[in-house]
């Protein structure tokens, strides 16, 4: 993948006398010294190709020239015995292009020489990564790079750079696609050894775990999110993921899951019988779901909006419920949206100056019915990639009817 050329395409906001710092993240300790496993920031990563921690990208432009420097620890011949080796200079140069690397503890005064020497320029301005999801969570280490700008220069301005990154990844290139792809690819193996193995009294972690192994014999080490894998009535609990019941005969399967490739995401649900053969009624709803899905692939196109594919499942279930005898509102049985965008995040970054799908861009196609009184939950999720007239299921090899799922189940 071309980081350098994102990191180009990202620099053009800069003017002379501003800087972007793009942070790798740390792993927070968990207990003694136990550290929770490490998930690199995927905007690090996009512009690096990097998935190591303690990490700064820093791009700086100066007499219209923007100068690249990657700051990392300093390599530790003890602590590669115990943890592992951290990359090296000529590493860091060689997977990111990034040609200047100096060590973390030079950051600080790094940055001070810009605002000491650029005295040309009314103040210092630098770019972070200040995303927050909610009011509490803990600080990034952007953040508390931030608060340490400004307390210790009182005129620094700064600026988020999330968004011009967002609308940066929201259009995937070729070699980005082939990643999700992969992905995709794994992820059917995985489903499909899920249907091989069911049957009725088995735990849902061990279903779980047959995605895992399955995954581990293809190389992939991060599954995309907690695998959502749940029997019977828990399958209308839209993110159930305790995954710790008997599943009973006569009942569905739903699970929700994908693997990586490269970081890059697939994101499927399927829904099947636990003893291999769905009932009258189970097939009813399930066709019903999958009408909704193919409407869905029929709509989505360059101009439409994820809301408008929404509501045009909400209307064809508004018109399918007297015949499915359901009496009630749509939203008591679908109560979720129709997709989201898909990339180095399952939820991935969006920028909603971007609302409309363009080409190159991929979704979800994900809608669902949930009964809880019948105890009947079902969703059916592809990955869509929006092409210059329509789009593309990306997993169109996995299987989708009731046919399909009963040939493969049958033993």
């Amino acid at each position: 993948m071309d980081h350098k050329r994102r990191r180009e395409r990202l620099c053009e906001v800069l003017k002379d006398g501003e800087v972007i710092l793009i942070f790798s993240g740390k792993s927070p300790m968990c207990s003694e010294d136990e550290a929770y496993p490490f998930s690199v920031d995927r905007n690090f990563y996009y512009l690096t190709g990097i998935d190591r921690e303690a990490m700064v990208l820093c791009l700086y432009k100066t007499n219209g020239q923007v100068r690249e420097t990657m700051f990392i620890e300093p390599y530790d011949e003890l602590m590669a015995k115990w943890v592992g080796p951290k990359l090296k200079s000529d590493e860091v140069k060689e997977i990111s292009g990034v040609q200047n690397v100096m060590y973390l503890d030079e950051l600080k005064p790094f940055i001070n020489r810009i605002n000491t020497y650029d005295q040309s320029y009314s103040h210092m301005s630098v770019y972070l990564d200040l995303w927050r999801y909610e009011f509490d969570q803990q600080a990034s280490e952007a953040e508390k790079f931030a608060d340490h700008l400004k307390a210790t220069y009182r005129d620094v301005e700064i600026k988020d750079i999330r968004g011009t990154i967002a609308k940066m990844r929201m259009i995937k290139d070729a070699d980005e696609i082939e990643e999700i792809k992969k992905a995709i690819a794994i992820t059917k193996d995985g489903v499909e050894a899920m249907m091989r193995f069911m049957r009725p009294g088995i735990n849902e972690m061990v279903i779980d775990k047959v995605f895992d192994l399955t995954l581990a014999t293809r190389g992939c080490q991060k599954v995309a999110f907690k695998t959502i894998a749940a029997g019977g009535q828990r399958a209308t609990t839209l993110h159930y993921s305790d995954n710790d019941q008997v599943l009973e005969d006569g009942t569905l399967f739903l699970c929700d899951l994908g693997a990586t490739s490269k970081l890059y995401c697939a994101d499927i649900s399927r829904t099947f019988p636990v003893n291999g053969k769905f009932t009258a009624r189970q097939k009813e709803i399930y066709d019903a779901v999958l009408s909704a899905q193919k409407l869905v692939t029929s709509l989505a196109r360059p101009g439409v909006t994820i809301r408008e594919l929404n509501d045009a499942v909400k209307e064809h279930y508004r018109k399918l419920l007297p015949e499915l005898h359901l009496t009630g509102e749509v939203e008591d049985y679908y109560f979720h949206g129709i997709g989201h965008h898909l990339g180095l995040d399952t939820h991935d970054i969006t920028n909603v100056e971007l609302s409309k799908l363009e080409p190159g861009m991929v979704i979800t196609n994900e809608p669902g019915l949930y009964i809880a009184e019948e105890g009947i939950g079902i969703r059916i999720e592809d990955d869509l990639l929006i092409t210059e007239d329509g789009c593309i299921d990306l997993a169109c090899d996995l299987p989708h009817t009731t046919e399909e799922i009963e040939a493969l189940m049958k033993r």
